[in-house]
């Protein structure tokens, strides 16, 4: 057991919700645990009772009561083969921003049965000042390419209105089967989540969905079997690519959960996983001001299926270039 002690909230903390605050600052501990200990007033800020929803300010002192360490101590750090692999993915660093080229198969976050993901590395990319990255969008587990991390709370609020106000130009790479019959267009279905518990499912539904719309390109085609293109979403729902394309009657390759055995082909025996990849992101740079894109190579598995029908896997397409850029 530990005596009380305190932790004081630093600049880059300044207004953070407190039970975020808390999973931060005490890793591996339940968080039933640090609720009960918020109800029952042993967790404190300058003295003062608190809630979960309670927001920090900079030199505030958060008192946290004696605890049972062991499960602490053995989540705190990260393996170093953990380290060595959230390192190895980092392809944009200037200090603000960090961008990833996050593999297929790793979750971004937490969750139900997930136990290693991208958030629980992100230890491993504090530099000097001492401060964590911020995840600032998600991936699909399943979804390879460009993930975006914040270098500060301040950085991340600024990319987090980037991303609310839709002044960004997210380029997905896929490959749908077969080739769409037109060479581009828009996608508008609404999308609602159906399902039960383990069994979530995005679905269109015409009355009760939430708006959404997604853009197409056809970059090459394989003639009607197959083609390479390129998705851009212009809204953000859960899974909206694959139940677009699938919607569109082009499920994407490899895409079992909506596309069905439609979204595969015979002789393509190493197709494991859906082939959709976050090729580039592009936008204003909060603190310079300057367009940056960032763009992410395809994984070799990709690459494998690219080259089998013959596209370019360092296409230099210009998808979407007759619409104003970002």
């Amino acid at each position: 057991m530990s005596g009380v002690y305190h932790i004081e909230v630093s600049e880059d903390e300044d207004g953070q919700r407190l039970d975020r605050f808390l999973q931060k600052h005490l890793r591996g501990t339940p968080f039933g645990l640090l609720q009960k200990l918020m109800r029952s007033g042993q967790i404190r800020i300058d003295s003062k009772r608190v809630k979960a929803a309670t927001r920090i300010a900079v030199g505030q002192s958060v008192r946290i009561p004696p605890m049972e360490d062991k499960k602490h101590e053995e989540k705190e750090g990260i393996s170093e083969h953990d380290a060595a692999f959230i390192q190895s993915l980092v392809i944009y660093n200037d200090g603000d921003i960090i961008a990833l080229n996050k593999p297929a198969g790793i979750a971004t976050q937490g969750g139900t049965n997930i136990n290693r993901h991208i958030d629980g590395m992100l230890d491993a990319l504090v530099e000097k000042d001492g401060v964590r990255p911020r995840l600032v969008h998600r991936l699909d587990k399943d979804t390879s390419g460009v993930l975006l991390l914040a270098g500060s709370s301040n950085m991340a609020r600024d990319m987090g209105k980037i991303f609310q106000g839709r002044e960004i130009r997210k380029i997905y790479w896929a490959l749908t089967v077969p080739a769409p019959e037109m060479n581009n267009g828009e996608i508008r279905a609404p999308i609602l989540k159906a399902g039960g518990m383990g069994n979530e499912k995005m679905v269109v539904d015409a009355e009760d969905g939430l708006r959404s719309s997604t853009l197409f390109d056809v970059v090459e085609r394989a003639h009607k079997q197959l083609a390479f293109v390129a998705f851009w979403p212009r809204t953000g729902r859960t899974h909206q690519i694959r139940v677009h394309a699938a919607h569109m009657g082009c499920p994407i390759l490899g895409d079992g959960k909506y596309g069905g055995q439609e979204a595969f082909l015979e002789g393509m025996d190493h197709v494991k996983r859906v082939h959709l990849h976050a090729h580039s992101i592009r936008f204003k740079h909060p603190k310079t001001k300057k367009i940056i894109e960032i763009q992410a190579p395809l994984a070799d598995d990709l690459k494998e299926s690219w080259k089998s029908f013959g596209f370019d896997v360092n296409s230099n397409y210009n998808a979407f270039d007759d619409i104003k850029k970002v």
